[in-house]
């Protein structure tokens, strides 16, 4: 299934603020994302949103509604499940 992925502003933000590799490196996987949810995807419990996307030390939170994916922010793993 093919995803359409939609930023929140924070997320944008978040994107903005984040040193240009890692940028690049975020926005390639959220690519990969869109094709059935794929890379390094987990659901999480107990958290919301739901899942997260491992980017080496990048997490990014979104959750999944119909055919979207709804990102809401993009952090660093020391901050990602405060």
């Amino acid at each position: 299934m093919i995803y359409q992925v939609e930023f929140k502003p924070r997320a944008i933000k978040d994107l903005k603020v984040l040193p240009v590799a890692d940028h690049r490196r975020v926005v390639s996987k959220i690519e990969v994302l869109q094709n059935n949810l794929g890379g390094d995807v987990k659901q999480l419990t107990n958290f919301t949103p739901e899942y997260r996307l491992r980017v080496g030390n990048y997490r990014v939170l979104f959750e999944v509604e119909d055919d979207k994916v709804i990102v809401y922010r993009i952090v660093h793993q020391k901050d990602a499940y405060r």
